[in-house]
């Protein structure tokens, strides 16, 4: 399958990928290019604002997650719907967990056939980017670099020399070259880039690097680094899924708004796909949750950027507490667990969150988990196991600067730790009633059907409740060993 499709990569983080992929993608987008945006690694927020400049969703590509079939399919599926297809990496080229480099942008580029488009922050530096160059060439020959974008320029004739050495001592070409700007660089904090849902002009914010993009780069030959991509090979098809007998629709509420917005569109789809009906509330002004709902999500996000407002929303505060603890089938990730719990204090505040959760959250200055976690279900998790059996360990991801204290003795928790931090070094997926929530974030793969897993549990406590009998029995009742 012939696929127009380039990697965005870099020497090392921060070197300006993000600020060029969302560029180049607005600026394709603008000469009538169907540009597909794609994201290595399991980060939420770089997705945000590629989905913003490509006007379509972005899918994640995570080699730590995901399996090489699953990702080579996920990746033509999309990728066969658009004209262009941009990878945007992560860290640096060569970086990624595995010592032998196995899951780094290097591998994901191999094993996609993707041309390297490399970014280098050209602060400071002359003569000294040839054998920069000249390295990542040497390092995996199975890489091709294809071109360069120097970033951070410090003016004409820092440009113009930095050309002339990559020209006289490499073979790979400069396909642009971006100025110091800073007032244009899309903004980070503790967490990353500011999520672009949050921001009222942020429409406005891409179009201005997509003008700028244009205007340094050479787009053109971006696009024919991108067709001269050799042939995809075909990608594996998905098994076929056994035919069952249709399950009645689940109304499941998603917390979507400007706290709360870290949704992988395939989780969603899945989420869809097993029989849920995502009904959207606003945790920030919605006095209500929606009417009659079967069950409650809430991802990950920011609660720490909006404690006042969360806690000034008494009524829906209020609200989801009754729901939880008359036994509403609950599913919270690391923003989510944060906002259930019974405050939250950072910078020397303390806000009141919804409380169904009997201990406190505090921000910590440094990130208490980060990174990719494994998890080992306990006979405590609630949730069914799904027709492929649940997996032996569960693969996923953290990234938080808060700690959750104050738990009471005798806590009942779905996973052990057995890589990364969770909730205390040892326990993540904290158990009340039908609520589960942790700092692990999920991702629906193979080995991991998560979506389908909840929405059995929600199916399965719905029934006597509709039936008009007591609301669900704790979990420990009715728990399934994985």
């Amino acid at each position: 399958m012939n696929v127009a499709r380039l990697l965005v990569s870099a020497a090392h983080k921060s070197s300006g990928k993000t600020t060029l992929s969302v560029g180049l993608c607005a600026a394709l987008r603008a000469q009538g290019l169907a540009v597909q945006p794609f994201k290595k690694g399991p980060d939420y927020i770089d997705p945000m604002w590629l989905a913003q400049a490509a006007g379509r969703d972005c899918f994640n590509l995570d080699p730590y997650l995901s399996s090489h079939d699953e990702i080579t399919a996920t990746f033509a599926r999309h990728a066969s719907t658009a004209d262009i297809s941009l990878v945007e990496g992560n860290k640096g080229l060569h970086d990624g967990v595995a010592l032998d480099g196995s899951n780094s942008n290097a591998a994901l580029a191999h094993m996609l056939g993707l041309p390297v488009l490399l970014v280098i922050d050209a602060r400071g530096m002359t003569r000294g980017i040839a054998p920069l160059i000249l390295g990542f060439q040497a390092f995996d020959k199975r890489i091709r670099i294809a071109g360069v974008v120097l970033n951070q320029v410090g003016g004409s004739r820092h440009e113009a020399k930095l050309r002339d050495v990559i020209e006289h001592y490499t073979d790979v070409p400069v396909l642009g070259a971006l100025a110091h700007e800073p007032s244009i660089s899309l903004h980070e904090r503790h967490l990353g880039l500011t999520p672009s849902g949050e921001l009222d002009d942020a429409a406005q914010r891409v179009a201005c690097l997509g003008r700028r993009v244009a205007s340094q780069v050479d787009v053109s030959r971006v696009i024919e680094l991108a067709r001269s991509a050799q042939a995809l090979p075909a990608a594996p098809r998905p098994a076929t899924a056994r035919l069952s007998t249709p399950q009645p629709a689940v109304r499941i509420g998603i917390a979507r708004d400007k706290a709360f917005g870290f949704y992988y569109p395939e989780d969603l789809a899945a989420l869809r796909a097993a029989g849920a009906e995502l009904l959207p509330f606003d945790t920030l002004r919605d006095a209500r949750l929606p009417a009659a709902l079967d069950g409650l999500f809430i991802g990950g996000g920011f609660p720490e950027m909006f404690m006042s407002e969360l806690q000034a929303n008494t009524s829906l505060r209020a609200d989801i507490a009754a729901a939880i603890d008359a036994g509403l089938p609950t599913y919270a990730e690391c923003g989510g667990l944060m906002y259930l719990a019974r405050s939250l204090r950072w910078q020397g505040r303390s806000c009141r969150m919804v409380g169904a959760i009997a201990a406190d959250v505090t921000m910590h200055p440094k990130p208490v988990g980060r990174g990719y976690m494994r998890l080992a279900p306990t006979t405590d998790h609630p949730w069914p196991a799904s027709p492929a059996a649940a997996a032996d360990c569960v693969l996923a991801h953290e990234f938080h600067y808060s700690s959750l204290d104050n738990l009471p003795s005798g806590q009942r928790f779905a996973y052990r730790v057995e890589r990364g931090h969770g909730i205390d070094g040892r326990h993540d997926g904290l158990l009340h009633r039908n609520l589960l929530a942790s700092y692990a974030h999920l991702r629906s793969v193979q080995g991991n059907d998560w979506p389908a897993r909840f929405v059995a549990f929600v199916r399965e406590r719905r029934a006597p409740r509709h039936a008009g009998t007591a609301l669900a029995r704790p979990v420990f009742d009715l728990a399934m060993a994985c």
